[in-house]
């Protein structure tokens, strides 16, 4: 026990204190409040700190009081609000006083704060700041001396860093901007602090800005109001990036000297600066643009290119090996061309720069544009340079015929300039081995350097010194060349050198009989640039395919030496539970460290030999927990709470409980008492291995049965065990007691001389067995007849006598002989029976006792493995995880008093928080309720939950929806993805701190008497759930799990602990508004509030104060135990309106100033946590004083475990996905390759670290979509450190749904699509050496561009070879020797198909799979995930990425997309499923469709069904999964009645006009307009390549044309201008028929029918004119639909994008009306299909057994959910 644990005198629960103002966490205006936190002296030592305010000058115009302290001091001088002032004061005690804990060794004076403390926070805090000042070349304005300790001046300039965060509201996420508003606050405060006097006034200097909030209003609300400006200028995001200023541009302002120059001090508001439109962006340019891949990644695409080049000259020559080839001076000579492509694209590089950021040219900036100038020029002269020395020698070459003396020094020459021109490659290379060289050099802020680093890339801020370390650097340089090996070897030998044969051929073909007009000579040359476009495109993706093997095994290699899936279900833990104590002990509970150094070499050796005993098994560690009671009883108290965690959860049921718990020691027994699921079926194996070695020695028997720990434990448990029971139910003093005594005498005395087998009869044992059985069986039976039961029991105990003493001992004996041996009694009874009147039962309120007994009758009986026990799987999984993770390599837990504190943060907006009882009860238009639904779903957790119920008093089972309607809400939302589970889940944190604060910190008394008491409590509350068939009159609140847990045996200095190290923040962004407006969230989040001590909840406060002015406040709430009410802690005022940029992180924003803490967890509203990991939480935080390389870590990966996969096998495919992705992704990105980033919400930050450097998100509109990430690019540029452990887990929620899971996709596709463009990935790019920018890049949007190339693959081929059917090449290659034998082709389609079935996406999960569950278990799960249909599913997810992700690049228009979260069981109807799809999935599909058809019918090739078959296969696949898979994932997808209702609801919709407020949802028009939105937010350059990539529509009518019959075989240019007369009249007609309608359907409808005729009297005719007089037959006529109907939806998307032009003229109403006609036409190809499967029988059950496989294999009732069939009663 501590020194500070002794103070305390009362063991009561933390009192709330009856103040005058509300506090958060300390009371710290009231140092004499009687509270828990404010025992530790140090954070009195803090508290006194800041209140040393000794001689230092008074502010002017306040009235100074003595309680004032420092934070009071500083915000009277410089204007800060009050409430700031008081969040703050807290946020530094807090931080100083828990750093003052972790000092070791201890201060020797623990009531005053120790200089180092002080000092090294303030060094943290302002590292940036003072990183700024010298990149600047400023001299920093902290002026304080590292060698002197001034504990107040350290205190001053950390506090007022704090304030200025602290209110600084929006510009937290410019921390430069924030650095420069200190830097003048901090030379003010100096000035004051070295009593400067003011040279106009002649009075002692105050700051520029001062007065009542003046901080604000004159320093915060200027910049602001520009931000919001600038923010106004992007026309909600709509605007080009590049024609206003983002938050990085505003911060990256400040990263020039002439911020000082220009915007002054005090602040100059009419400086250019804060003049909206004077100032343009600043350090970057976010063009939107394709190019913007080749900018970023330039050192990528410069490999690809040249080894494509250098592979195919060196194929060219013809031999099989490449350095064969390289053996001739000619093919040496060609390959040197690569340096002429080389320059040619530094030139382009250069071009693209200049081309995207000459905007940022300036006056202030002309060296950047002169840099820009410059390289360009030298690029150029490159060029030409190389070009020029090239033809040189080839000139001399060919003049000379041979490579002469003069031609090789040509070419020396030319070797000369290239050593030259990759000089810079070659430098960097050497630095590159040295790394910590280039580190020094790009971090060293001398002018000398700047010079010399000037030409090859900008100075910025950021992006300096990420070099990583010797080792690490060789580790994934190692994993880089092995995959480029693999890469290039496979590119050089199956895709270009089989291309080579081919090529030549096609080139030689001279006579091609063209089916067309052909305008261009040497089509040969086009032909082949259509063979190879596909290769090409695989050759420049696949080395994703390369990175996906390699890292899956890689992945799998590292968690295999972290010890991942050692323990994989609960069979394998039994075989380790004997280890798993002294490793939960060895890792969870802190040791002793009074006299031993922690992080010593010798310390971590010793760790690493006893983890090593721990997972290998060697020693006995359990022999140390039996012979060290106290720390068994610890181990079982954590055990105990947390499978009590597990039944409040309702995953275990009270049967399951005394299954697994650990009971406390009792009844004298010897051994560790394991739980009885481990102990099943040992003590019938020990009675057989004793009756098998009947005559065997004792010791030979003994040393059998002790092979198994858990078979020992179980016989010495039994003994002993039925010994106590016996001597105990039998009176003291009487006979029987007597003679059992002696016969357990003879017992133990045989056992003692190890002669028990000579003594006994191991063949009686079973009888033994048998009798005892009977005799459990009757003390803990219902006891309806007491008199009946106590003869069963006297029955019994003589039968175990007579066998005692007859059948037993080998040796007879007489009666005398046994009254001699006191085994019989000396005075027979007159009925001759032993016992009848001996006998004593325990009282039914000794819950204890009975207790007990059930456990020996379990032990006794149990005949089977127990496998299924928990049978709930999540119950096993976890058990199996947390077994596991305490094997596998973490940081020794420190006590929770020197712990790490941290916060954890989740922002909420209008999400779902408790279910209410009306959305539990409300029906669907399936007819299911959440309820039903849920029930079925977690059907044992239903009986869990109530069989606890009934326990907790419960007698009807109505009243669950009366009085206890609370607790069947709270079990459905902790089922469904809510606030309610994401808070019990964090919740979990500060419980488990309080139980660990109470181990670290109780006596061994207090653990052993709270051990007994507990084990009391418990029994009687399972006594009380009927496990025996009585009724207790205990009542159900006493015996409810709150106060029958640990909490119950707490001193009071556990809350105080917990609270000081973890606080909950909710982001409840529009909480006020929904307070105002009484709803029901609102009601929610207090109630959340009302049952958690340590949540609190943020929210942003809209107060009017006029009438057109509105007040912002940031506010914190908690919930007053003592006044029974909500009260607000603090309301500090913000600058203007909360979200000027992306909401998510602007909610984070304005809460993270209320966290508290070292670190800070981001966790999103669809997580979840466990008890048992947040027990780890402390040796996670310890990552943070250790290194990863050459750095300490800055932001911590976590584990999440997906806990929606369950639902349906289409849950179960994204959970798949998604876990392979969180464990061995990002395992593989943190080790060996150095480029985790921050993916999701799991991950904890160091929170003074991001503090101070712009936060936990990005907030830019539309360019920070994806807010998450970029705080991961903002860590790596500014010098931090990613890393990622699993052996601590976090749940995470995914949607379940595909309409849910394409929108999610979609999001994260479209926010790549952004994050091309962004300034982050561009430094990234260039930055990062080259080896982890290839890591970076196939990890981020590389994996989404080469997902879209996949599908380009596929474009080009099929145009290709629709090209060539068309033209009459392929007929003419067809003929040529050799040109189709092409190896190549076969492995870009084998290539293009596995990545298209999703199989490389499946890999990972395979192989992590086989890693945590066994080979064979994820052999089986991928068999099935096919059978599934998981390759359609992961098909369609190709097109879902292709799409947006392409959309987003090439024209904006990315947003966020709500995807609901919800449960999805309804049938989703075909009008939505059209809205969703039918652009990104159904026209792509119905296009290529149409390709395909039309090349079976006129390829030379597709003559032989087989080739086309194979060559099509792929193709085919895609198109049928992008129109099956929407309705092959929904519910009665295939069901006939609504497949006919959903395509009348459809054409409802198709026809519907609606009106100016009418949705998407409502009308045809409504959607499609917004379908074009995206065009509207385009450049000139996305029209017009939008409009190129519409004219391959027109190719159809072009190469069809001239195949019909009425072409007669022409190949004349007339033929193709006359079909467009066809186009002509068809659009005449439709107008004529529209207009008629228009004009005559509604009154003279006669008219109407008769120009109708007329049209049709005037087509037949022409028919049969044509019929007559050409070539043409009725085949024609259904050919040319092939070919004008894509001519039409080509003239319709051109018009689309030209519609501002066309728009106001009659043109637009046509377009209009025939795209209207088109829909209809793509709806109906679509429902012909779905409506054929639905009407085939049995189709609709098939597609519900693949839907909801998973669901059946557990026994749900699916088919019952689905029609509606359900039960009303609970069951």
């Amino acid at each position: 026990m501590s020194l500070r644990q002794r103070h305390q005198a009362r063991p009561t629960p933390p009192p709330d204190e009856d103040s005058e103002e509300p506090y958060n966490i300390i009371p710290i205006h009231n140092l004499l409040a009687d509270h828990p936190c404010l025992r530790y002296p140090e954070v009195r030592a803090a508290a006194a700190a800041l209140r040393a305010v000794g001689e230092l000058r008074p502010p002017p115009f306040v009235q100074w009081t003595a309680s004032m302290d420092l934070l009071d001091w500083l915000g009277s001088f410089f204007g800060f609000q009050r409430d700031n002032v008081r969040n703050q004061r807290e946020h530094l005690v807090l931080l100083l006083s828990n750093a003052q804990m972790r000092l070791q060794p201890p201060p020797d004076n623990i009531d005053a704060l120790h200089p180092d403390v002080v000092r090294r926070l303030r060094k943290k805090l302002l590292h940036n700041y003072t990183s700024w000042c010298a990149y600047l070349g400023r001299k920093s304005n902290m002026l304080v001396s590292d060698r002197y300790a001034d504990p107040r001046r350290d205190l001053l300039y950390s506090a007022l860093y704090l304030l200025v965060w602290g209110e600084a509201g929006n510009l937290r996420f410019a921390p430069e901007c924030i650095c420069y508003i200190y830097h003048h606050l901090a030379l003010e405060l100096h000035r004051i602090l070295a009593g400067y006097i003011d040279s106009n006034t002649g009075h002692p200097a105050n700051p520029a800005v001062s007065g009542e909030n003046a901080f604000l209003e004159r320093i915060i609300v200027p910049f602001y109001k520009i931000l919001k400006a600038e923010v106004g200028a992007s026309r909600d995001g709509t605007a080009p990036h590049s024609a206003w200023r983002n938050y990085d541009d505003i911060n990256e302002y400040f990263w020039s000297r002439h911020c000082f120059e220009r915007i002054g001090w005090p602040i100059n508001e009419s400086a250019y600066f804060f003049r909206h439109g004077a100032v343009k962006k600043t350090g970057f340019v976010e063009q939107r643009s394709f190019w913007a891949l080749f900018r970023s990644f330039d050192r990528l695409w410069v490999m690809h290119i040249l080894f494509l080049q250098a592979a195919i000259i060196v194929a060219w020559h013809g031999k099989t090996y490449p350095w064969e080839n390289l053996e001739s001076r000619d093919v040496q000579a060609r390959v040197l061309s690569v340096f002429i492509t080389w320059a040619g694209l530094r030139l382009l590089q250069s071009v693209l720069d200049a081309g995207t950021q000459y905007s940022l040219v300036s006056r202030e900036t002309i060296w950047l544009g002169m840099r820009m100038l410059l390289k360009a020029i030298a690029a150029a002269a490159w060029l030409i340079a190389f070009a020029v020395l090239y033809a040189r020698a080839w000139d001399q070459h060919n003049r000379d015929r041979r490579w002469s003396t003069e031609a090789n020094n040509r070419l020396i020459y030319f070797l000369e300039a290239a050593g030259v021109f990759v000089l810079p490659e070659a430098l960097a290379t050497a630095l590159f081995i040295i790394p910590w060289v280039r580190n020094f050099l790009e971090k060293a802020n001398w002018k000398i350097l700047y010079a010399l680093t000037w030409w090859f890339q900008s100075r910025t801020f950021v992006g300096r010194g990420l070099r990583e370390g010797i080792v690490d650097n060789v580790k994934y340089s190692l994993f880089w060349v092995v995959v480029l090996a693999a890469k290039f070897s496979f590119s050089y030998f199956l895709q270009i050198k089989p291309m080579i044969a081919p090529t030549k051929a096609v080139l030689k073909i001279t006579r091609i009989q063209f089916k067309w007009h052909e305008f261009f000579t040497h089509t040969n040359r086009l032909a082949v640039g259509l063979m190879w476009a596909p290769v090409v495109l695989i050759y420049l993706m696949d080395l994703q395919i390369w990175y996906t093997i390699f890292s899956a095994f890689v992945g799998a290699l590292v968690g295999l030496f972290s010890h991942l899936g050692e323990i994989r279900n609960v069979d394998q833990l039994r075989l380790r539970f004997q280890f798993f104590s002294s490793a939960l002990q060895f890792n969870l509970l802190p040791e002793e460290q009074l006299f031993k150094a922690r992080g010593t070499l010798r310390s971590k050796f010793n760790d690493a030999i006893h983890r090593l005993k721990l997972r290998y098994g060697l020693g006995r560690p359990y022999k140390k927990i039996e012979s060290n009671q106290l720390e068994a009883v610890k181990f079982s108290l954590i055990w105990n709470e947390i499978i009590g965690a597990f039944r409040e959860e309702d995953i275990v049921s009270d049967r399951e409980v005394e299954l697994l718990e650990l009971t406390p020691n009792a009844w004298n027994i010897r051994v560790i008492r394991w739980p009885c699921l481990f102990l099943c079926n040992e003590l019938l194996l020990a009675l057989s291995q004793a009756k098998e070695l009947d005559f065997s020695s004792d010791r030979s028997l003994w040393r059998k049965i002790c092979k198994n720990e858990y078979r020992r434990c179980a016989v010495m448990e039994a003994y002993d065990s039925v010994k106590f029971l016996l001597l105990y139910i039998i009176k003291d003093h009487s006979d029987e007691h007597m003679i059992v005594s002696s016969i357990f005498h003879s017992i133990d005395e045989a056992l003692h001389v190890e002669k028990f087998t000579q003594v006994f009869k191991m063949t009686a044992l079973p009888s033994i067995h048998t009798n005892l059985i009977m005799l459990l069986g009757l003390l803990i039976g219902p006891m309806k007849d007491e008199a009946k039961t106590m003869v069963g029991i006297v029955n019994t105990l003589q039968t175990l006598y007579d066998i005692s003493i007859r059948d037993f001992p080998r040796d007879k004996r007489n009666i005398e002989q046994l009254r001699q041996d006191r085994l019989a009694p000396v005075r027979p009874s007159s009925t001759g029976l032993l016992f009848e009147n001996a006998i004593e039962l325990p009282g039914k309120d000794e819950l204890g006792f009975y207790k007990q007994v059930r456990r020996l009758q379990t032990i006794l009986t149990s005949r089977d493995s127990m496998h299924n026990i928990p049978k709930n799987l999540e119950a096993r999984r976890r058990i199996a995880f947390f077994s596991n993770s305490l094997f596998m390599n973490m940081h020794r837990a420190p006590q929770v008093e020197k712990m790490l504190s941290f916060s954890v943060l989740t922002p909420y907006y209008n999400e779902e928080v408790l279910y209410s009882k009306e959305q539990l009860r409300t029906e669907n238009e399936d007819g299911i309720s959440i309820l039903f639904y849920l029930q079925k779903i977690y059907d044992d957790e239903w009986r869990n939950f109530m069989e606890r119920m009934r326990g907790d008093g419960m007698t009807d089972d109505e009243e669950i929806w009366k009085e206890r309607h609370r607790e069947l809400r709270l079990w459905a939302s902790y089922r469904g993805q809510t606030l309610t589970r994401t808070v019990r889940g964090m919740m979990y944190y500060y419980r488990a701190l309080k139980m660990l604060a109470f181990l670290d910190g109780a006596s061994e008394i207090d653990i052993r008497d709270g051990s007994r008491e507990l084990a009391s409590v418990n029994s009687m509350r399972r006594e009380n759930n009927g496990l025996d068939g009585s009724t207790r009159s205990l009542s159900s609140r006493s015996l409810s799990r709150a106060s029958s847990g640990v909490s119950t045996l707490f001193k009071g200095h556990e809350y105080g602990t917990a609270l000081m190290k973890y606080t909950y923040v909710v982001a409840c962004q529009i909480y006020g508004q929904q307070k105002a407006r009484k709803e029901s969230h609102a009601e929610d989040i207090l109630y959340l509030m009302k049952n958690n001590e340590a949540l609190r909840v943020a929210y942003v406060d809209e107060v009017n104060v006029g009438q057109d002015r509105v007040e912002y406040y940031s506010v914190l709430v908690k919930y007053d135990q003592t006044l029974q009410r909500e009260v607000e802690i603090y309301r500090i005022r913000l600058p203007g309106q909360l979200k000027l940029g992306e909401g998510k992180p602007e909610n984070q924003n304005h809460a993270m100033i209320f966290t508290r803490g070292d670190a800070v967890q981001t966790i999103d509203m669809n997580q979840d946590n466990y008890f048992e990991e947040a027990l780890k939480m402390r040796n996670l935080l310890e990552e943070y004083t250790h290194y990863y390389g050459i750095r300490k870590p800055t932001i911590l990966g976590v584990r999440e475990h997906i806990f929606t996969g369950s639902v349906s096998s289409l849950a179960w495919f994204m959970s798949a996905q998604e876990t392979s992705f969180v464990t061995l992704g990002q395992r593989v990105l943190a080790n060996p390759l150095k480029v985790r980033m921050h993916y999701g919400h799991p991950d904890v930050f160091d929170r003074i670290w991001f503090l101070s450097r712009g936060g936990i998100s990005k907030a830019s509109r539309v360019i920070n979509i994806s807010e998450d990430i970029f705080a991961g690019f903002n860590c790596t540029l500014r010098g931090g450190n990613v890393t990622h452990h699993e052996y601590i887990q976090v749940g995470k929620g995914r949607d379940v749904g595909l309409n849910q899971i394409s929108m999610f996709e979609a999001k994260v596709a479209s926010g790549n699509g952004e994050q091309v463009l962004s300034r982050d990935v561009y430094r990234l790019g260039h930055r990062l050496d080259f080896f982890r920018m290839l890591s970076f890049y196939y990890t981020t949007i590389g994996f989404y561009f080469n997902t879209m190339m996949v599908v380009l693959t596929v474009y080009a081929f099929l145009w290709g070879r629709l090209y060539m059917a068309l033209s009459g090449i392929e007929g003419a290659i067809k003929g040529a020797k050799d040109s189709t034998n092409n190896s190549a082709l076969g492995a870009v389609l084998n290539q293009q198909f596995v990545i298209q079935l999703g199989l490389f996406t499946a890999l990972p999960m395979i192989v992590e799979n086989s890693l945590e569950h066994g080979f064979l278990a994820a052999v089986w799960d991928f068999l099935t995930m096919q059978i599934q249909l998981a390759s359609i599913f992961y098909t369609f997810s190709l097109g879902t990425k292709t799409h947006y992700f392409g959309r987003t690049l090439l024209h904006g228009g990315a947003k966020y997309r709500a995807t609901g979260r919800g449960f999805v069981v309804q049938h989703k109807g075909f009008a939505e499923n059209y809205r969703l799809y039918a652009r990104s999935h159904f026209v792509k599909a119905i296009e290529l469709g149409v390709i395909l058809t039309v090349y079976a019918s006129y390829s030379a090739v597709a003559a032989d069904t087989f080739v086309y078959i194979v060559m099509t296969i792929s193709s085919w696949f895609l198109v049928a999964s992008w129109v099956m898979a929407p309705f092959v994932f929904n519910p009665s997808g295939f069901d006939w009645l609504k497949t006919v209702y959903d395509f009348d609801d459809f054409m409802n919709w198709i026809w519907y006009r609606g009106g100016v407020f009418t949705k998407a949802e409502q009308s045809w028009e409504t959607w499609w307009y917004e379908e074009q939105s995206h065009l509207k937010t385009t450049g000139l350059w996305g029209k017009l390549l939008e409009i190129i990539l519409d004219l391959r529509f027109f190719f159809f009518q072009y190469g069809i044309v001239y195949q019909l019959n009425i072409s007669n075989g022409s190949t004349s240019i007339a033929v193709y201008l006359l079909s467009w007369i066809y186009v002509v009249v068809a659009l005449g007609v439709y107008v004529i028929i529209s207009y008629a309608r228009d004009k005559y359907s509604a009154k003279e409808h006669i008219y109407y029918r008769a120009v109708q005729l007329f049209v049709v009297c005037i087509a037949v005719l022409v028919i049969v004119i044509l019929a007559r007089l050409t070539g043409f037959k009725f085949i024609d006529l259904l050919t040319s639909l092939l070919a004008f109907i894509p001519t039409g939806w080509g003239l319709i998307s051109i018009g689309q994008v030209i519609r501002p032009f066309i728009q106001s003229t009659i043109v637009w109403d046509t377009v209009v009306s025939i795209a209207r006609l088109y829909d209809i036409l793509f709806g109906v190809i679509i429902m012909i299909p779905v409506a054929l499967l639905s009407w085939l029988p049995g189709f609709q059950s098939m597609q519900t057994r693949v839907l909801f496989n998973e669901a059946f294999s557990r026994g749900l009732q699916i088919s019952r959910i689905l029609t509606g069939k359900k039960s009303t009663d609970l069951e």
